[in-house]
């Protein structure tokens, strides 16, 4: 056996960052005063190198010499402190463990090395007492755990026996109460419903039990997260409450039924949706020509159109693309990686469609950080570490990967209590040329390159669709993804590269689902060989290899004949890669594993999406005696600043702003903040589309529209003044407003079967609607999250409107007064008696301002 190697690094006093940070924390959130010193001790236990091995790599691949002290086997606690050590839960993955294995392996050139880590709190100044509740506020339960402070003799993971994929004996032949044990058996997201066509098929198609494996799949590939479940309800009926704002609702729903007329005749049997409402616009404007700029694929993963590039080399054919993306349930529960890989989730959609990523902008939502640490609900952490620890992951994933973030924004309302929004969007561009969209046929591979697989992520989409409840930070750790930024910058490389692009027949992302989504989706019929699949530890079965969402991974259908090159082009950039499936006309989903067939279900079933839902709406009518346009004034002025001033509202974000790097990259147009002090804050971001090898004019503007006060009020207000809030915002930016395209961002509670509930989303779908009619705007993109409950609290109705337009980065302005004599105007949008838009009045007052602009009367 190899020995065991244990090494101690600790920051020397004057740059030991985070242990006074720590220090700081358990002074004022947790009330410790007493406490004179707190060291943070990072532990490294290494096997598989040799002595002269380890002293080459203390210096430069464990400590900085210039700032680290470093420690031999034993580190001395001094006399009265108390320690303990922190390290990651099995099957998480540990980056900093991970780093230092490859660093190890390049120094030697051999694989066998291993590492694990572990962090060492050492405290004094406290008693034995108060050491329970500094663990339970530095211990996250959901992704790690307190260490043994002894030496470990073996750093080898034990030899687990992998059985067999069990099947489920007699499951065609269950009863109805069998099946609800099986439901909550398995703690599945489907619903009774779901299963019980799920036996029929079994038992009526297949004839025969299915796999756990094939039950895993299924759940996954119906859940809300992936097949928008919620959207694709049926509505069998729309009541809407009495009063005088009904009729400007009924009308807007019979102006939706005459646009599903339009797309789809007049005597359609095609349901009413959620879904339906919410891309019905455009479809409509694609119809009567205001969308010709929209790229239109059955592959594409994010929103994408064509943009016009004028480069030092002439005018260039490129496509934008965009794309949002929320990672509410992951950050609720573990901040830091719920965060990283919500920006890591939001780039792999356009990467998957051969663009790069180049700018970023984040939009949450959270209750009040100020809430004393008593005060925080039973089953959930406290809302200060939550913001604190979510920036830090996203703007540690961003840093790594070189993304610049251009805008960022926090937005207080205690319903986020219930559950946080972490929403990340993120825009791409790539030379059109190199991007093909092209159908699998029969024979092609399916290559998967990038990171390894783990436990890490399992559950993740079901868990997302979920209810959060107060067991689910105690049962719910896999559920959470592991951001490795640095594999995801090797796939952006990648990508970039012209020859390898033109060759991909396809590409999917492993998102939600892993395996059994992101390769399962490439091609009606197809074959997969799970016995391929990498992975990061030995273990994992079957099931756990299907449904595993770690990150950082792509899917790409593949000529067969284009394998060795492909493969070498991967190998270029240091990345992993195997033929993991072939693309049948089967019309099948099959895995193998270990010899055995564990899925194979038809296609047809697959799509089906489960059960049928349907569901009456019932849409109550906003009290406009208590409408949030008109706040009650204060006495004079001055009172009136004060109250102002004094809402988090209207805090400055500099703060939370300046954790982000806006500057990566050398394309930043538009800083975060601007004027003579840096404290005037932007409307949105712009960026220079990121050519190679030449220089353009050429941006991408991107802004966005929210306000809860006004969406609790009425999601239909709420979602109208959205939309409009991020058009103007574009406009003071000095961009074009009839070019702009929209994706949504729909985040509402869970609506279990109650009409009231359901009415909140339609409502907002229906404002939003009506904005995109009046303005000829489409939106042809989104993301919905319908699961922002928590015991008996509920989320804002929230509908995120986010805007994008290309530009010229000449004709680009900033909000700061410039000069002294300068005019500052203000431009009121006429609003009816029901505080809705007059969108006639508002076209206009948005052209006037454009023009201005453009022709340089307004700076």
């Amino acid at each position: 056996m190899a020995k065991v190697y244990r090494v101690y690094v600790e920051k020397r006093k004057e740059n030991a960052v985070e242990a006074n940070s720590i220090k700081h924390d358990l002074m004022t959130r947790l009330g410790l005063t007493d406490v004179s010193n707190l060291t943070v001790v990072n532990r490294y236990d290494l096997q598989g190198i040799t002595e002269e091995v380890l002293e080459e790599g203390i210096p430069t691949i464990l400590s900085e010499q210039m700032v680290d002290e470093v420690y031999r086997e034993e580190y001395t606690i001094p006399e009265g402190a108390v320690s303990f050590a922190i390290e990651y839960l099995p099957g998480q993955y540990d980056a900093r463990a991970d780093a230092c294995e490859q660093c190890f392996q390049l120094l030697t050139g051999e694989k066998g090395v291993k590492v694990k880590c572990a962090k060492l709190i050492v405290i004094e100044g406290i008693s034995s007492d108060e050491l329970p509740a500094i663990k339970h506020y530095l211990i996250n339960p959901v992704d790690s755990r307190e260490a043994s402070l002894e030496k470990p003799a073996d750093l080898n993971d034990a030899v687990v026996e992998i059985k067999k994929v069990p099947v489920i004996e007699g499951f065609i032949g269950f009863t109805d109460e069998e099946v609800e044990a099986l439901l909550e058996k398995m703690s599945l997201a489907m619903n009774f419903d779901d299963l019980k066509v799920t036996q029929n098929y079994f038992r009526d198609v297949e004839k025969r039990d299915p796999t756990e494996t094939e039950i895993r799949v299924l759940d996954t590939y119906w859940s809300d997260h992936c097949r928008h479940t919620t959207f694709a309800t049926v509505i069998t009926d729309i009541d809407i409450a009495s009063g005088a704002f009904k009729e400007i609702l009924e009308k807007d729903v019979e102006k939706y039924k005459a646009s599903r007329h339009l797309i789809y005749g007049v005597d359609t049997k095609r349901p009413l949706t959620l879904m339906d409402l919410a891309t019905i616009s455009m479809k409509e404007l694609r119809k009567r020509g205001y969308l010709d700029d929209m790229e239109v694929s059955e592959e594409i993963n994010a929103c994408s159109v064509r943009l016009k590039v004028h480069t030092t080399d002439g005018d260039e054919d490129w496509l934008l693309m965009f794309k949002n993306e929320t990672h509410n349930h992951p950050t609720e529960i573990e901040p830091f990686g719920g965060a990283a890989t919500c920006l890591g989730g939001a780039i792999r959609d356009p990467l998957s469609g051969r663009a790069y990523v180049y700018q970023s902008m984040r939009i949450t939502g959270a209750g009040d950080p100020r809430q004393k640490l008593e005060d925080t609900l039973p089953g959930k952490l406290p809302q200060r570490k939550i913001c604190e620890e979510a920036a830090h992951g996203f703007s540690s994933y961003g840093n790594q990967i070189g993304l610049t973030t251009g805008f960022v924004h926090e937005v207080y309302d205690q319903g986020y209590v219930a559950k946080r929004m972490e929403l990340g969007a993120v825009v791409a561009a790539a030379p059109e040329e190199q991007v093909k969209r092209l159908i699998p046929e029969n024979g092609q591979i399916v290559l998967l390159i990038g990171g390894r697989t783990g436990r890490d992520g399992i559950g993740g989409a079901t868990g997302s669709s979920k209810k959060h409840e107060l067991k689910t930070t105690e049962t719910a750790g896999a559920e959470v993804q592991k951001g490795n930024p640095v594999e995801e910058r090797k796939i952006q490389r990648l990508f970039r590269n012209k020859e390898f692009s033109k060759k991909i027949v396809r590409c999917n992302d492993f998102g939600a689902g892993g395996v059994s989504v992101a390769v399962g989706e490439l091609a009606p019929g197809l074959d997969i060989n799970l016995d391929a699949v990498l992975k990061k530890y030995e273990g994992l079965n079957g099931t756990e290899l299907a449904i595993s969402e770690s990150q950082e991974r792509m899917a790409i259908v593949i000529n067969e004949c284009d394998k060795d090159f492909c493969i070498q082009a991967a190998h270029d950039e240091n990345l992993e890669v195997v033929q993991v499936a072939t693309v049948t006309d089967k019309n099948r989903l099959t895995m193998k594993y270990m010899g055995d067939t564990i899925v194979d279900i038809s296609r047809d079933f697959l799509d089906e999406a489960g059960a049928k839902r349907y569901q009456d709406i019932h849409v109550e009518l906003p009290d406009f005696d208590k409408a949030p346009f008109n706040p009650e004034a204060k006495e004079n002025f001055t009172e009136t600043t004060k109250e102002v001033l004094s809402r988090l509202s209207t805090a400055s974000q500099k703060g939370l702003v300046e954790r982000f790097d806006s500057s990566i990259g050398n394309g930043t147009v538009l800083s975060p903040f601007g004027g003579k002090t840096y404290r005037t804050e932007t409307e949105g971001m712009a960026a220079l589309i990121p050519v190679l090898g030449k220089e353009t004019t050429t941006c991408s503007l991107m802004s966005y529209g929210y306000s809860p006060l006004i969406s609790e009020w009425s999601p239909y207000h709420g979602a109208i003044n959205a939309v409009v809030e991020s058009v103007a915002k574009i406009i003071a930016m000095g961009g074009t407003w009839h070019t702009i395209r929209f994706s949504f961002q729909e985040f509402f509670e869970k609506l279990l079967n109650d009409p009231k509930r359901w009415g909140k989303p339609f409502s907002a779908l229906l404002g939003a609607y009506r904005a995109q009619e009046e303005l000829l705007l489409p939106s042809i993109g989104g993301k919905d999250s319908m699961s922002g409950s928590f015991e008996d609290l509920d989320v804002p109705p929230t509908l995120v409107s986010f805007a994008i337009t290309g530009g010229d980065v000449h004709k680009v302005i900033t909000p700061e007064l410039k000069e002294a004599g300068h005019v500052l105007v203000e431009f009121m949008l006429p609003k009816d008696e029901f505080h809705v838009f007059d969108f006639e009045a508002l076209r206009k007052q948005f052209d006037a301002v454009e023009a201005l602009i453009k022709s340089a009367k307004s700076y």
